[in-house]
């Protein structure tokens, strides 16, 4: 008879496995994507510095002279004073059409479906002629007598009209961007805040617009890049923006092409500006909305640069490796 204890097999002692070495995925595509991309982009930049039609030295000298300066100026002024108007408008519109009363919604709902139905350009060119319909502009008791009697030619200057205009077009736009951010805030916190007994305008201004900032501040840094741009239509009615001013520069010595690159450089350089200050804004908004705060811009180009050797943490900031902060000696 056998022993079932002879009979049980021999349990022998293995090695543990290695670490398994992981071998990252060869992207042949990506590569030869990039390199093509890369040759074409050094083969233009050097077509462009190369190209003696382009008369580089041209624009370096007239890139900071004086009419040019005073061009961009007047631009800034202008999408400044159009996006402050747009935006004041804009609120009120969008109060308007949200409100419960059928006067105040619909007339709301004519003025933007007339503005944004209508060119930018009719309406700068409308508001540049508007003394050929009311010659003198009356202030005083409607359908009553008129105390201010005033020349509408000296007072709708073609800065003024380029002003009305642009920033009365910008309000019927920003009024649904402003709608469509209050209507994203849930309504169970408006209920919330009038079982507290808040009015509805201190809950319009404490609760909903606070949250619903996070939905308005992108579309509206759009908007003001844009009318940056749109801006440029102002040529049409002869006042001397940046686009206007190198027009005229170059209808007198006829280097278009060096003008206008001229006015790119500095349309880019204000863009630019705007994108960053609208990245920074839509982050400091953005708080809370998710787990992980964004990155700040320097952040994410650390991030790109040295991706092996650094890491984030909720609140945003970069860690090393080793896990001690930056701006301390903290460890995780």
């Amino acid at each position: 008879m056998t022993d079932p204890v002879s009979a049980t097999p021999e349990i022998t002692e293995t090695e543990p496995p290695g670490e398994i070495e992981a071998v990252p995925v060869r992207h042949l595509g990506r590569w030869i994507s990039a390199a093509v991309i890369f040759v074409f982009i050094v083969a233009l930049a050097r077509s462009v510095a190369t190209n003696p039609r382009f008369q580089w030295d041209v624009v370096g000298h007239y890139l900071f002279t004086g009419p040019i300066l005073r061009g961009l100026v007047t631009t800034l002024e202008l999408t400044a004073l159009a996006m402050a108007i747009g935006i004041v408008l804009g609120i009120v519109l969008a109060l308007m059409r949200l409100s419960r009363s059928l006067l105040l919604s619909s007339v709301s709902w004519i003025y933007i479906w007339l503005l944004r139905g209508t060119p930018v350009l009719v309406q700068l060119l409308f508001w540049n002629f508007i003394a050929a319909l009311y010659p003198s502009i009356d202030l005083g008791i409607p359908f009553g007598p008129s105390f201010v009697h005033l020349d509408a030619n000296s007072l709708i200057t073609p800065f003024v009209a380029a002003t009305l205009a642009l920033g009365l077009n910008e309000g019927a736009y920003m009024s649904e961007i402003i709608r469509a951010g209050i209507i994203s805030v849930d309504e169970g916190q408006t209920d919330a805040a009038q079982a507290l007994g808040m009015t509805r305008l201190k809950t319009m201004r404490r609760i909903v617009l606070p949250q619903a900032m996070r939905v308005i501040i992108p579309p509206t840094g759009n908007e003001t890049i844009s009318m940056l741009k749109t801006t440029s239509l102002v040529a049409f009615i002869a006042l001397t923006d940046l686009l206007y001013s190198a027009q005229l520069i170059y209808a007198r010595t006829y280097e278009t092409i060096p003008l206008l690159i001229v006015a790119s450089i500095w349309y880019l350089a204000v863009t630019s500006v705007l994108s960053i200050s609208q990245y920074y804004i839509e982050r400091y908004f953005g708080r809370g909305a998710t787990r992980e705060a964004s990155l700040t811009l320097f952040q994410r180009i650390r991030l790109g640069i040295w991706p092996r050797h650094v890491d984030v943490t909720e609140e945003g900031q970069i860690l090393d490796q080793a896990g001690a902060r930056r701006s301390g000696g903290e460890h995780r």
